[in-house]
């Protein structure tokens, strides 16, 4: 059963130095065209499948907020129209940019049943703001915070993000020290990854890009588990905490390696057992919508020994892990029968526990989770 959506929509007045989404200038950009086209592809694909009303929608990007309130009403009249009865939604989240955000554009997003906004904050820190390529400041994310409490926001989750350029300890637990301080009710703290195709990654390639040393990434991030946990947000994944009851639904699709649908230039689906990925480039993708009403790049059937692998590496991200009687309903055999060999080793390793209900990681295990996911990749 497919019961959550991801709309990507690929404009960004500013692009930053580690981002390596689809995503392009928003000038001069056919974006009124594009948010017609998306929503015929959401027409398309729905009609083809006939499923159950969606419980979540994601909007994604790129920077959905980067739209006129008038393109996000559009966009959102059409999601409503298209996708589902939005009264049938658990969660109708929005990414949003600290800056960005009107309050006409917040009215807009309230109106039409968003229920959850997700910050990309980073850092509090004005001069690791620069080096990064973010263009708002600290005091855009306050009035953010502030404005979207004022339209009647009451689930707010700020992305932040350690291991950047030249970044210290002492300016993530002061970052930490700050996001504490507004009224969220969730945080996904990330370490910086470096991407191909990326302004850091052409910086590193040049010696030209100072990280923090692997150790002190490490300590940030136990630091950030720690701080969350003393002011009351329960670790529920490796780089996510929430307010128990506030955790991200439709994120929770993904690490239960469930079906969603992927919308829009560059969107990744998993439909009915079909991986499914979207052209990139705008025009190719939206002349492929007009042409045949979807735009796959590609379309893999994910078979049950893969199935198997990606259900272990997402459901260990989790901090309860995979359970056993899931994963036997699911794929008809036993998770040690399957899995055994390597659930003994990383036991024994202290990377992982078994207990007779789930299998889950560790705290040494969440420091290591690449290493551990790897084990269950062996097809």
């Amino acid at each position: 059963m497919i019961q959550s959506a991801y709309i990507h929509i690929p404009f960004c007045h500013h692009i930053c130095h580690y981002c390596d989404f689809n995503k392009v200038f928003f000038k001069q950009q056919p974006v009124d065209e594009y948010i017609e086209v998306l929503i015929k592809e959401m027409h398309h694909v729905k009609q083809a499948e006939r499923e159950e009303p969606l419980k979540t929608v994601f909007i994604g990007g790129g920077t959905p907020t980067a739209l006129s309130a008038k393109q996000l009403d559009r966009l959102l009249e059409g999601i409503t129209t298209e996708l589902l009865p939005t009264n049938q939604l658990i969660e109708f989240a929005v990414e949003a940019n600290p800056g960005e955000l009107t309050l006409e554009k917040l009215h807009v997003l309230k109106n039409a049943g968003v229920n959850r906004l997700s910050i990309g904050v980073q850092s509090f820190e004005d001069e690791l703001l620069n080096k990064i390529g973010r263009v708002h400041r600290k005091e855009d994310v306050f009035r953010t915070v502030q404005q979207a409490e004022q339209a009647g926001f009451d689930n707010l989750s700020l992305d932040l993000m350690y291991g950047l350029p030249g970044q210290t300890i002492d300016q993530f637990k002061k970052t930490l020290e700050t996001a504490f301080t507004l009224n969220v009710k969730h945080f996904s703290a990330y370490s910086l990854i470096i991407e191909p195709k990326t302004v850091f990654y052409n910086l590193m390639q040049k010696g030209r890009l100072s990280l923090p040393p692997q150790e002190q990434e490490a300590y940030m991030y136990e630091l950030a588990m720690e701080e969350m946990e003393k002011h009351g947000f329960a670790q529920y994944e490796i780089s996510n905490y929430a307010i128990p009851g506030y955790e991200s639904n439709h994120n929770i699709t993904y690490w239960n390696n469930d079906y969603y649908y992927g919308f829009g230039a560059g969107a990744h689906g998993y439909v009915n057992g079909v991986r499914t990925s979207n052209i990139g480039p705008i025009k190719k993708y939206m002349d492929k919508v007009v042409e045949s009403g979807s735009a796959y790049q590609s379309q893999n059937q994910v078979t049950k020994e893969e199935a198997m692998e990606e259900e272990m590496f997402l459901g260990l991200r989790k901090v309860k892990g995979v359970e056993k009687s899931k994963f036997q309903k699911k794929f008809s055999i036993s998770l040690e029968e399957k899995f055994g060999e390597q659930i003994h080793q990383l036991v024994n390793q202290g990377l992982l526990v078994n207990d007779g209900h789930a299998i889950f990681l560790t705290h040494k295990g969440k420091l290591l989770g690449n290493e551990v996911f790897q084990e269950f990749l062996i097809s």
